[in-house]
């Protein structure tokens, strides 16, 4: 998972659980972008891979998620896998700016721009 200057983000390996971002559940062997109007053209500004999950936080502070949704870590109230980013409601974030975000294997965390 990378990031380049523009605020393109990019993935390559396995891809069983849609972790990639790419709206498949293709083995990526080479780096291939995530397309940015999958992030509603806004640049991404920070990632973060767990063993089976993704997230991202583009520049206008909203966080997005991907991947498989065991127990709920991917922050969309339900447990449905995603094969391609999808926004997490600010409301869940009382309104504020995600400034931050770490994926661990089972869980997800945030920090918004109140701290």
């Amino acid at each position: 998972l990378a990031i380049t200057a523009d605020g393109t983000a990019w993935s390559w390996g396995t891809n069983d659980d849609g972790k990639l971002g790419h709206d498949d559940r293709e083995r990526r062997l080479r780096p291939e972008k995530i397309r940015k109007d999958l992030f509603d053209g806004q640049e991404v500004v920070a990632v973060s891979a767990g063993a089976d999950h993704t997230l991202a936080i583009t520049a206008d502070g909203t966080a997005w998620s991907w991947g498989t949704n065991d127990d709920g870590k991917l922050g969309h109230d339900d447990r449905e896998r995603r094969l391609r980013p999808e926004k997490i409601r600010k409301d869940l974030f009382d309104g504020q700016e995600v400034v931050a975000v770490s994926a661990g294997a089972d869980h997800t965390l945030a920090i918004t721009a109140d701290g």
